[in-house]
């Protein structure tokens, strides 16, 4: 059947089959409808805000810390009481809500699982439904799946603890309707999780615990806080019952760690080092000054001064305040190859070696191959405590905006331009048929690394770079290689992703997510 208008002033433009209807109960709708009410025009003013200052910082103004919430950065204060099951978070696994992967991922050697609706998921209507539904049969312990071979897959006695990561402010979800126009995305997310999910959680040892991507400001951190606070006295929940990690993973909310976590006191647990969408954001945000342009992504490794500063002074802050400090995504995964696996398993020792180091609590793998090479890094690092919430990093020097703000180091080249293009392009192939999380050479690719490679090339264009045998590149030259690489996989499947990365690539104005125009090309 098909519902018109479904709950008050929503309308769902999808047919509702059975598995709608068990996710769309009158009162998961009533639910959803007062949040979109209550909560949709303030997202609508935040946005504006962010347009705000990113006119400032293609202006010539830089990120800075704000001198007007100097006293919270300066006085003595400490987040609220964190769950006895997110104490220990040492490995975190991400993945999309796919049966088998939440099955595979909640199985690993990982202490938390998060179930992403962001950068690993296309949000087409039938993903997001069933997405939900396999975390509530997750939530249950009734998950299965049965693979074409015969293979049937089942949840272990102890599985991780399951997080949910729901889509960032900029993204709406189109199929439902409020005054004639789509809502939250987020909010879409937030509330069918939290309304079929809360009870059994809280029933069961655990909570509803949120991710929140893409944060660019306290002022967004306390919509959440609201939502939050909201939903609580709605289903009558003490304060705190609903907990959050914020992804610092743009460059203007490093500067408000903080006012971010002193905003959702009462309900947040730490911050994460969500490494590549940072990357991608220095890049946005910095777009308009030529002095600060990036090199071939190969060499933006967490050893670059501008990278290891940001992770030091996320430690610092998170735990002066008793949250934890996530460090970030390891992109590798495992190779069939023995000599090339040693390699790769070494890289991803040396990376969350120097997390663990710089005294993080946890650490992200994308693949269930790599959880016992994360683990025992920070077995060793943690002994028998269950985080490093007592590393203070008090003798370290301040860390200002300028080291936060350093230009990075590397050459430009060709073979770095082409493979930028190569997972751009493979990935919104992969994006557009509805995979949002895609292995490409080795490295499991979302939507947070093809930014990086698609607004690399959009910098050096602006900027009118050289690489480094002397080709100056332009439009022209982009376009070029393009045509190349795709001839190249000799498939008329990539000409749709071929035509959206040619037009998001050569804009005057840089296109702020190619999951926007992404989205108006799915169904």
């Amino acid at each position: 059947m098909t519902d018109t208008i479904i709950h008050s002033d929503l309308t769902f433009t999808q047919p509702f089959s059975s598995a709608e209807q068990q996710l769309f109960t009158p009162e998961a709708r009533r639910f959803l409808c007062e949040l979109v009410t209550r909560f949709t025009s303030e997202r609508k003013r935040l946005l504006g805000l962010r347009q705000q200052r990113q006119q400032q910082y293609d202006a010539g103004q830089l990120p800075q810390f704000d001198m007007e919430t100097a006293s919270i950065r300066e006085s003595s204060w400490r987040i609220g009481s964190i769950p006895a099951d997110l104490l220990d978070r040492r490995v975190e696994i991400t993945g999309p809500p796919d049966r088998k992967m939440v099955i595979n991922a909640l199985n690993a050697n990982v202490k938390v699982f998060m179930a992403d609706f962001e950068d690993s998921l296309t949000p087409q209507w039938d993903k997001l439904i069933d997405g939900q539904l396999t975390l509530r049969e997750a939530v249950r312990g009734t998950l299965r799946f049965t693979s074409e071979a015969g293979k049937i897959y089942q949840l272990c006695a102890e599985p991780a603890v399951l997080m949910c990561r729901v889509r960032g402010l900029h993204l709406d979800e189109k199929h439902v309707l409020w005054q004639g126009s789509a809502i939250p995305g987020g909010l879409f997310d937030f509330a069918l999780y939290f309304f079929h999910n809360a009870d059994q959680l809280l029933n069961k040892g655990s909570g509803p615990y949120f991710y929140l991507p893409k944060t660019e400001s306290w002022q967004e951190a306390a919509w959440w806080r609201e939502i939050f606070s909201f939903t609580e006295d709605r289903f009558d929940l003490p304060r705190g019952t609903i907990k959050a990690t914020v992804l610092i993973e743009t460059l203007p909310a490093v500067f408000q760690m903080d006012e971010i976590l002193w905003n959702l006191r009462d309900h947040i647990v730490g911050l994460n080092c969500g490494r590549w969408d940072y990357i991608f954001s220095y890049i946005k945000t910095l777009r308009q000054h030529g002095d600060r342009i990036l090199p071939d992504r190969q060499s933006i490794t967490m050893a670059q001064p501008f990278l290891d500063a940001y992770s030091r002074l996320l430690v610092k802050t998170c735990h002066r305040r008793g949250a934890f400090a996530m460090g970030g995504m390891s992109a590798l995964i495992p190779a069939k190859d023995a000599a090339r696996n040693e390699w790769i398993l070494q890289r991803v020792r040396e990376d969350k070696q120097r997390e663990a180091d710089n005294g993080h609590d946890g650490t992200w793998i994308a693949h269930p191959g790599l959880a016992d090479t994360a683990m025992a890094v920070f077995d060793a690092a943690l002994g028998a405590r269950q985080n490093q919430l007592h590393v203070l990093r008090e003798s370290d020097a301040i860390i200002d905006a300028a080291q936060l703000l350093a230009p990075c180091e590397g050459e430009r080249t060709e073979a770095g331009m082409r493979a930028n293009i190569r997972v751009a392009l493979r990935y919104l192939e992969a994006w557009l048929g509805g995979n949002g999380c895609v292995p490409i050479d080795g490295l499991m690719e979302d939507a947070a690394t093809a930014e990086i490679a698609r607004t690399s090339i959009w910098q050096w264009i602006h900027h009118q770079q050289t690489l480094s045998d002397g080709q100056r590149v332009s439009a022209e030259s982009f376009l070029r290689m393009l045509e190349e690489e795709r001839q190249q996989l000799n498939d008329v499947r990539y000409d749709d992703a071929a035509r959206l990365m040619a037009q998001i690539t050569t804009e005057k104005e840089l296109v702020s997510f190619l999951t926007l125009p992404g989205y108006c090309l799915i169904p």
